[in-house]
């Protein structure tokens, strides 16, 4: 059942590739504000009121991701044993029945900070993938969970190589574009910091894994 989910996931991120930029500064304005009121206003809810709001099917998609948002910085590091459990099921319940991408990001990178071992394999490369996604406010909350996962672990190997690989693959799809790059935008940038990351654990060697483009760049 996580594999259809992460399938669903990768086909909606593509989708969204194909889709202009520009368009939608003044929506992505209006996207950031919300969700940050959103959750400044939910700092001070109980942990049992924002599993309420996570389960909640005609909460809005701001609303949602805001208090998962909220809970993954405040209770998630609590979650223990039977809890932990009941809180998983609420998260994939809700992951499963999304189609809101500030939703999916906030489920997945709470899943990964509770779990790691379980979730990092499935759930990191759908993180990177939102890197790639139009919305400016979703590239920035992917970057910051991922770098959350990052900081909070123990540079493994096993952690690094999903990182590395998959970043590999979106760089080689991108060599064309790579080739005309001066200056990384804030986008790339990101990506090229989680690919120094993933090199230091993992050693030099991989630089001779990368695209020529991706190296110029480093």
């Amino acid at each position: 059942m996580l594999k259809k989910y992460v399938t669903t996931l990768l086909l909606s991120s593509a989708l969204c590739l194909s889709l202009p930029h520009g368009i939608f500064a003044q929506d992505m304005f209006d996207d950031r504000s919300h969700l940050k009121g959103f959750i400044d206003k939910y700092q001070d809810v109980p942990k049992e009121i924002l599993l309420e709001m996570i389960k909640d099917d005609t909460l809005t998609d701001f609303k949602t991701a805001a208090a998962v948002n909220v809970f993954k910085k405040k209770y998630s590091a609590e979650a223990v044993s039977r809890e932990k459990k009941r809180v998983e099921k609420i998260l994939i319940r809700r992951l499963k029945d999304t189609s809101s991408p500030f939703v999916q990001v906030e489920i997945i990178g709470t899943l990964v900070q509770m779990d790691r071992y379980k979730y990092f394999k499935a759930m990191v490369p759908q993180l990177i993938s939102k890197l790639n996604h139009y919305n400016n406010v979703v590239n920035e909350m992917a970057y910051t969970n991922l770098d959350q996962i990052i900081q909070s672990g123990t540079g493994r190997p096993r952690e690094a190589r999903i990182v590395f690989n998959t970043l590999r693959k979106i760089l080689f799809l991108s060599r064309k574009r790579l080739a005309t790059v001066e200056t990384p935008d804030q986008n790339l940038a990101n990506k090229l910091n989680l690919v120094r990351w993933s090199i230091k654990v993992l050693g030099n060697e991989y630089l001779k894994k990368l695209p020529n483009e991706a190296l110029n760049l480093l």
